[in-house]
């Protein structure tokens, strides 16, 4: 039962993320940031000081099992998202899980079970949702204010240092471009066209064995196709361009957190709409889950779980055509 107080989180993971994610809970009025949880104490003892954290564990299983936290976000590498849900949604806690939701679908399928068995709240943690622009472009796209929407132009590269330990390049943490930055693409394609009836990938893995490189073109039900990219080893900023028989929408980058909507109607001047961000996005995305644990919801209708489960059998095949296998995944 959430309390008619402040909803209390715990994080799991003192990452990049979840410093993003604390500094967001500190502007939501009715969340309370009581927890964080890390590998080490002294990582989580200065996370703690940084935040006002009253309880600060190393290792999760306190913070998992203790009666203080009401809903848990996880902030790790992709390749404990599974496990950790699962003990979190067995302790009775609602989760929010950090994108991509786990490392491919039957680990999502596993997840997403247990939740609807135990009747707890799930959601990932794809912010991009829920964001005041991606609401102003669903209303745009359901106008038809560009017609028919048949083509969705995007990516985004960008050249991180090299260091084989570092997640993004580590295959036993999940790493590679298309789990990190191209599950924004596949997901905002999933959004606006539905699920793909074709998908054509390739890819370049590299020294470490996960994915630098990837292009990929889908085919939907109507026939709309969505062109993507993402790359470690070139530099473009993340937009998006949406082409229809009427004009174009393009969204300003970064695509995961776009700010900016141009819309070009035929005969017509350009429209522009400016929601400048003052705080955090990842704001929004805490009131859309703590908005869904106050009504009694299982699952955000932002971010389905059965779309969760539509992106990651997506990026399975993107996978399977590209050769990339983690450690540990079946044929």
């Amino acid at each position: 039962m959430i309390s008619d107080n402040n909803i209390r989180w715990g994080i799991l993971g003192t990452g990049g993320m979840a410093h993003n994610f604390a500094e967001a809970l500190m502007e939501v009025e009715d969340a309370q940031l009581i927890a964080i949880a890390s590998r080490s104490q002294s990582s989580a003892e200065q996370f703690g000081d940084q935040f006002s954290i009253p309880l600060r564990y190393a290792g999760y299983e306190k913070l998992i099992t203790g009666n203080e936290v009401e809903v848990v976000y996880i902030a790790t590498p992709h390749s404990q998202h599974k496990d950790l849900s699962i003990r979190c949604l067995q302790a009775g806690k609602a989760v929010l899980c950090e994108k991509p939701f786990t490392l491919n679908l039957q680990q999502a399928q596993e997840v997403i079970s247990l939740a609807n068995e135990k009747k707890l709240f799930l959601m990932e943690a794809m912010w991009t949702r829920c964001l005041p622009t991606i609401t102003k472009l669903n209303e745009l796209l359901s106008q038809q204010v560009i017609g028919d929407v048949q083509i969705m132009l995007a990516g985004g590269a960008y050249m991180p240092d090299f260091d084989e330990d570092y997640y993004l390049f580590n295959p036993d943490l999940g790493g590679g471009i298309l789990l990190d930055a191209g599950v924004y693409l596949v997901s905002m394609a999933s959004m606006i066209f539905g699920p793909p009836t074709k998908i054509l990938a390739a890819g370049e893995l590299g020294k470490t064995g996960v994915d630098e490189h990837d292009g990929v073109l889908l085919t939907h039900a109507k026939g709309e196709i969505a062109n993507l990219y993402v790359s470690h080893r070139a530099k473009a900023s993340p937009d998006l361009t949406l082409l229809g028989n009427k004009g174009k929408i393009y969204l300003h980058p970064p695509v995961f957190c776009p700010s900016k909507i141009t819309v070009s109607e035929e005969g017509k001047a350009d429209k522009v709409f400016d929601f400048a961000e003052t705080g955090s996005g990842y704001r929004h995305e805490i009131i859309e889950v703590n908005r869904c644990l106050r009504q009694g919801k299982i699952e955000s209708d932002l971010m389905p779980l059965n779309e969760s489960l539509t992106i990651m059998r997506t990026m399975d095949e993107i996978r399977r055509q590209i050769g990339l296998r983690y450690p540990g995944e079946t044929a």
